[in-house]
C-alpha cells in the first residue's frame, strides 16, 4: 500500500500520484496498513508488535467505529496448536461477557490465512506500567483487586481458567476501570487439551506451584497469581527473586513467601492474611473461590473506609452508532465534482475518451453504492446476532452470579465444617483405648472387692470410666454434628453446581446456534468486502487517469481545491 502524505488517501502499491492533490505517494512500511480485513475493518496503524502477534488500530468502514485487530504472526500461524489457542482466546472472552473482561467482537482468518481477532479499542495503561513507576497505594489498589476478583469469578463460573494472570494482562482504563486481557492460553473444561505433559505455558514469576506439576490446574491457580500481583502492587517487588524461569518455578514450589506486612507494615492484618493465603502452596489452603476473595476485599475496604466501584452492569450499546453507514460514500461526491470538471472544461461536447472514462466511473460508483447498501444489511444482521448473543450471555451470567455468590459462602462453610471433622474424629477415636483401659481397671477392682468390701479404688475407677464415656459421647456427638453439617453444606454446593452446569450447557447451546448464524453473515460480508475493495482499487486507478490531464487547466483549480477539501 501507498499513502498520500497530504490527504492520507491510500492507494494500491502500483500507484504513483494522488489524483486528489497530485502529491507523490509514499510506501507504507507495514504492508497491512490501509488494507481491509474480513471485508469490514480497515487497518490504520500498528499499536504493538509482540513475539506472537501484532495489534493494530482499525475501524469498521461501514459504521466508522474504532476497534483493535490482533493478527497472529506468520511464524506462529504455521503451528496448529498455536492457531487453536489464538481462536480460543476469542471464544473464551466472548462467552464470558463481563464488563471487566475485554470484549471481542469478531474473529476469523485474513485473506492470506492468518488468524485475527477484532476487539474493543482500549485507552489507558497496563497495570505493569503503573507498578513499574511506584508502589500502588491501598486506596487505589483495592478497587483494582475487587474488579479483578469479579472478572475471575465470572471466568471460573464458566469453567475458564486464565492461566497467565500478570500485570501486563491487566489494563486500566479511565478511572482505573479494569479489563482483563489475553485469554490466549486460558483453559476451559470443555476444551480439547492442547498442552502436553511436560509443557508449561505462562509467566513463571506469577505461576502457581501446581501449574508446573499438572496440566489440569484449576481456578485456584488464578487466585495464586492474583495474590502475587497484590503483593507486587503494594511492595513494588515480587515475593521471590530468581535468575531464570526454572529457579522461579522451584521457589514457588518450595519456598514460603514473605508476609506482606514484613515489607509494608502499615497494611491491614486482614490483607496480610488474605495475600498469604492466596499464595498458599496447596490449592486447598487458598480461599475457596474468587467470590470469597471478593468478600474479604470488601470487608477490608469497609474497615479502611475505601470506596469501591459498584458491581458492574454492561453498558448499553449506543443506538446512534449501530446500523449507520459512516458518512456518505465519498465516491458519490467525487463523481459529482468529476461531472462539473468535465462540463466546465469542455462544455456539452467533452472528448469521447473522457466520456468513456466518466461513464466507467459512474458504473463503478453505482456498484460501490449498491455494495455498501448490501453490506449495511449484513451489518444489521450481524449486529442483531451479536446483540442476541451478548444479551443471552449477560442473562446467563447474571443468573450465574446469583447462584455462585451464595454458593461461595456455602462452600466456605462446608470447608470449615469438613476441616473440623478430622480432628474431632481423631479425638473421638483417642477415647476408645482410654475407655477400654479404664473399664479394665474397674473390672480389676470389682474382682478385688468381690462386692464384699466398699473399696474407694472401685468408686474412683467407676468415676474415671464415667468421665471418659461422657467425654467420648460429647466428642462423638460433636464429630457427628460436624460431619452432618459438612455433608449438608456439600450437598447444597452440589445442588448449586448442578444448576451451574445447566447454565453452562445453556451457554454452549447459545454459542453453537449463534456462531453458525454469525459465520454465515460474516462470510457474505467478506465476499461483499472483497468485491468492494476491488472496485475501490479500480476507482482509484480510473480517477487518477481522469484527473491527470485536467489538473493543468486553470479554470478547474477551484474544483480541485474542493476535491482536496472532501478528502480532509
Amino acid at each position: 500500500m501507498k499513502t498520500c502524505p497530504q490527504c492520507h488517501q491510500r492507494y494500491p502499491a502500483e500507484s504513483a500520484f494522488c489524483f486528489i492533490d497530485g502529491s507523490s505517494l509514499v510506501s507504507e512500511k507495514d504492508p497491512r496498513i490501509g488494507t481491509s480485513i474480513g471485508g469490514r475493518y480497515v487497518v490504520e496503524q500498528a499499536l504493538g508488535i509482540g513475539g506472537m502477534a501484532t495489534v493494530y488500530r482499525a475501524h469498521n468502514k461501514l459504521i466508522g467505529t474504532p476497534c483493535a485487530i490482533k493478527i497472529l504472526s506468520r511464524e506462529f500461524a504455521q503451528d496448529t496448536t498455536t492457531r487453536e489457542r489464538f481462536r480460543r482466546e476469542a471464544r473464551h472472552a466472548q462467552r464470558l461477557a463481563h464488563p471487566n473482561i475485554i470484549e471481542i467482537f469478531d474473529h476469523g482468518d485474513t485473506d492470506d490465512g492468518l488468524p485475527f481477532l477484532v476487539m474493543e479499542l482500549l485507552q489507558g495503561t497496563s497495570l505493569a506500567d503503573v507498578v513499574e513507576r511506584s508502589r500502588v497505594p491501598l486506596a487505589r489498589a483495592l478497587p483494582v483487586w475487587v474488579q479483578m476478583a469479579r472478572a475471575l469469578g465470572r471466568a471460573h463460573d464458566f469453567d475458564v481458567v486464565h492461566r497467565d494472570l500478570k500485570p501486563e494482562n491487566v489494563f486500566l482504563m479511565k478511572g482505573d476501570w479494569v479489563k482483563l486481557l489475553d485469554f490466549g492460553i486460558a483453559r476451559c473444561a470443555q476444551d480439547v487439551r492442547l498442552t502436553n505433559l511436560g509443557e508449561i505455558f505462562g509467566t513463571p514469576q506469577y505461576m502457581a506451584p501446581e501449574r508446573s506439576t499438572t496440566i489440569d490446574a484449576g481456578p485456584p491457580a488464578d487466585l495464586y497469581s492474583l495474590g502475587v500481583i497484590m503483593f507486587e502492587m503494594i511492595t513494588q517487588r515480587l515475593p521471590f527473586d530468581a535468575p531464570d524461569p526454572a529457579s522461579w518455578i522451584l521457589k514457588h514450589i518450595n519456598e514460603q513467601p514473605p508476609h506482606l506486612r514484613e515489607l509494608a507494615p502499615e497494611m491491614p492484618e486482614a490483607l496480610d492474611r488474605l495475600v498469604f493465603a492466596l499464595m498458599a502452596k496447596d490449592p486447598s489452603d487458598r480461599p475457596v473461590d474468587a467470590y470469597r476473595v471478593l468478600a474479604e476485599l470488601e470487608e477490608i475496604a469497609a474497615a479502611s473506609r475505601i470506596a469501591l466501584p459498584p458491581p458492574p452492569e454492561a453498558p448499553a450499546r449506543d443506538s446512534a452508532v449501530r446500523s449507520r453507514i459512516a458518512g456518505r460514500d465519498p465516491w458519490v461526491n467525487r463523481l459529482d465534482l468529476f461531472e462539473k470538471m468535465t462540463a466546465r472544461a469542455f462544455g456539452p461536447s467533452p472528448p469521447v475518451d473522457l466520456q468513456r472514462q466518466l461513464e466507467g466511473l459512474r458504473g463503478l460508483v453505482r456498484e460501490h453504492a449498491e455494495l455498501r447498501s448490501r453490506a449495511l444489511d449484513e451489518q444489521r444482521r450481524l449486529e442483531g446476532v451479536a446483540e442476541e448473543w451478548r444479551e443471552g450471555r449477560l442473562q446467563i451470567g447474571r443468573a450465574m452470579d446469583a447462584l455462585t455468590v451464595d454458593a461461595s459462602i456455602t462452600r466456605e462453610e462446608a470447608r470449615s465444617f469438613r476441616a473440623r471433622v478430622a480432628p474431632l474424629s481423631a479425638a473421638t477415636q483417642a477415647y476408645i483405648p482410654a475407655v477400654l483401659s479404664a473399664h479394665k481397671e474397674a473390672v480389676r477392682w470389682e474382682g478385688r472387692s468381690g462386692f464384699l468390701e466398699p473399696y474407694l479404688e472401685l468408686a474412683a475407677s467407676y468415676r474415671r470410666l464415667a468421665e471418659l464415656v461422657e467425654g467420648w459421647y460429647t466428642s462423638r456427638k460433636a464429630d457427628y454434628e460436624a460431619e452432618s453439617e459438612a455433608i449438608a453444606r456439600e450437598q447444597e454446593v452440589a445442588e448449586v453446581d448442578a444448576q451451574i452446569k445447566k447454565l453452562r450447557e445453556r451457554l454452549e447451546e447459545l454459542d453453537r446456534h449463534l456462531e453458525a448464524r454469525r459465520h454465515e453473515a460474516q462470510e457474505r460480508m467478506a465476499d461483499i468486502g472483497r468485491r468492494a475493495d476491488q472496485i475501490e482499487s479500480d476507482l482509484l486507478h480510473m480517477a487518477s487517469r481522469f484527473c491527470a490531464p485536467l489538473r493543468a487547466k486553470p479554470e478547474l483549480g477551484a474544483l480541485f481545491v474542493e476535491l482536496e477539501r472532501l478528502a480532509g
